[in-house]
């Protein structure tokens, strides 16, 4: 039972905005349903753990998605349904939260799946020797109980939002982690890169790090066993050499930027092979901050950027028009969200006074603003190999040259980026993007207390009253009352500019045409991968 009216999961309806193949892809010409052929899939960076818990970077999920399970997980219009779970209840007073579990579960290994593991996954991700960026979401739990093997029940302190959403988190096997987890070591246990033990539609194979990732069909899924036997993730740190490959039929999907949507694949040719698809995407791209930077704890300096960045210009220079205006975390035409916020018209004259008012009046002879003999001079991080991303830190550079600011631009590999840089807080600004969850709660990416190595708030924002919103917004089983705070939050990280936030771009994926399956909607195009095939007159591979 989903009580939607104690815990509505109302989400951002996403238009399908344009898509060359047929919604129902069922019904393709030759599409009988077959198992066999593999999959050749495409990893922009590379993968930094096996255990999904311990990370919050896309390649490590794409991967632990396929290996893993949760009690629950989103359908195409991102409404919860049962994944370990068979059902769930709340409590009238939305303390209680109750899962019946599935009795036909395995991990990979054989062994019987059951509610101790629920327990046990509560518990590592709690225990402050597991490094995690999702221990906030169980910050309200009162305790977690296995009332028999397949019955969990959930107490909260008090009524909690993201509640459903929270046990969307992958479980993870208790006969296998227990000891590495009381001995605060979850990073060295071999299921961390070697050996990762699941429950999901795929088993692993083989992992070489920086070149692919190699997962196997479970022939016990629970679910049933997925059509297509084998998936391939190729790491290509490119976006160009991607393109490339998938030109040259290397691999079988990959996320086109908007050029190549626009003007290099809307040829017959190409057509044939792939089908395109393009969507309203759940990511939005920003210029971000260490706060912890005198030079950028001043909000009139971020004021001042925002001003000085035409996203307009981004988005029709880099995206082509494939993208909106992001003011805030939240996209337009969720329920979370309000266009009631200041925004920040593209004004270089007002970006100055600002910098003045900041006590940046001074120019040196090469034209860039001095204080306190010091020039206002920069490094902005981005990850390498995507392009787009590159060309906005292209256009925040000459921008910002424009309001006499100095920007170095510096490509990093996504690894390294993530671990010596973002972990460590070791930048100065960042190029970077996020994307938002099934629920509005962002308590784990604005709170105050998020700010540890293994937490979200790379940027180290803080603000009293944030929190406050953050706190209530998410103590809550009701809607109407969450929404009200979530639109105080969006007001306030408008006027203080924590970052600037610049757009949410369409997600431009292109698949091979001899996959049949596919569905795009609300929650994108992989939410169902495991029920992708390929009819058996099409499969390019030999079966494994």
């Amino acid at each position: 039972m989903r009580m939607r009216s104690l815990l509505p999961l109302l989400l951002a309806v996403i238009v399908i905005l344009a898509c060359d193949a047929p919604r129902d892809a069922v019904a393709q010409a030759g599409g009988a349903k077959a198992y066999g052929d593999t999959f050749i899939d495409t990893l922009l960076g590379n993968v930094s753990s096996l255990i999904p818990n311990l990370t919050a970077d896309v390649p490590s999920h794409e991967v632990g998605n396929l290996l893993y399970s949760g009690l629950v997980s989103f359908d195409r219009d991102m409404n919860a349904v049962g994944d370990l779970a068979e059902s769930w209840k709340f409590s009238r007073d939305c303390l209680d939260l109750t899962f019946s579990l599935r009795k036909n579960v395995k991990w990979h290994d054989g062994k019987p799946f059951t509610a101790e593991d629920v327990v046990f996954t509560y518990e590592a991700m709690v225990d402050p020797k597991t490094p995690n960026p999702y221990r906030s979401d169980f910050d309200e739990v009162e305790g977690v109980k296995a009332l028999d093997p397949y019955t969990i029940r959930v107490r909260y302190r008090q009524p909690y939002g993201p509640a459903l959403r929270s046990w969307a988190q992958t479980v993870l096997p208790k006969h296998l982690l227990e000891t590495w987890v009381q001995a605060g070591k979850l990073k060295e246990a071999p299921q961390n890169f070697q050996q990762p033990i699941g429950t999901g539609p795929y088993r692993f194979g083989e992992f070489r790090s920086g070149e692919r990732v190699v997962l196997l069909s479970n022939p016990e899924y629970f679910k049933g066993r997925p059509h297509i036997s084998r998936v391939v993730f190729r790491i290509i740190p490119s976006q160009a050499t991607t393109f490339l490959e998938l030109k040259a039929k290397g691999v079988d999907a990959a996320m086109l930027t908007a050029l190549q949507y626009a003007r290099q694949t809307d040829t017959p040719a190409f057509k044939k092979d792939y089908n395109r698809y393009r969507y309203a995407g759940n990511q939005y791209t920003y210029l971000g901050f260490n706060l912890k930077d005198s030079r950028f704890a001043d909000k009139r300096v971020r004021q001042a950027f925002a001003h000085a960045i035409d996203k307009k210009q981004v988005i029709e220079g880099v995206l082509l028009g494939l993208g909106r205006e992001a003011t805030g975390p939240y996209k337009p035409g969720s329920w979370a969200y309000t266009d009631r916020v200041k925004t920040y018209a593209h004004d270089p004259a007002k970006a100055r006074a600002l910098l003045a008012q900041a006590g940046w009046k001074e120019k040196n002879a090469e034209g860039i603003l001095v204080k306190d003999g010091k020039p206002f001079a920069f490094e902005l991080l981005t990850n390498q190999g995507n392009d787009e991303r590159r060309k906005v830190a292209e256009i925040i550079q000459d921008s910002l040259r424009q309001v006499g600011v100095a920007v170095e631009i510096r490509i990093v590999e996504w690894a390294t980026l993530l671990k010596e840089h973002i972990k460590k807080r070791a930048f100065e600004a960042i190029a970077l993007g996020w994307r938002i969850g099934v629920d509005p709660d962002q308590y784990g990416i604005w709170h105050s207390s998020q700010m540890g190595p293994d937490q979200l708030n790379s940027i180290q924002f803080a603000n009293a009253e944030a929190d406050t919103q953050l706190e209530a917004g998410r103590t809550s089983c009701v809607q109407l009352d969450r929404v009200k705070h979530y639109h105080k939050l969006q007001q306030l990280l408008a006027e203080e500019q924590p970052v600037v936030f610049l757009f949410f771009q369409d997600l431009l994926p292109a698949v091979s045409s001899r996959v049949h399956g596919i569905d795009p909607g609300p929650n994108g195009f992989r939410y169902n991968f495991a029920e992708w095939y390929v009819p058996k007159g099409q499969q390019r591979y030999a079966a494994e």
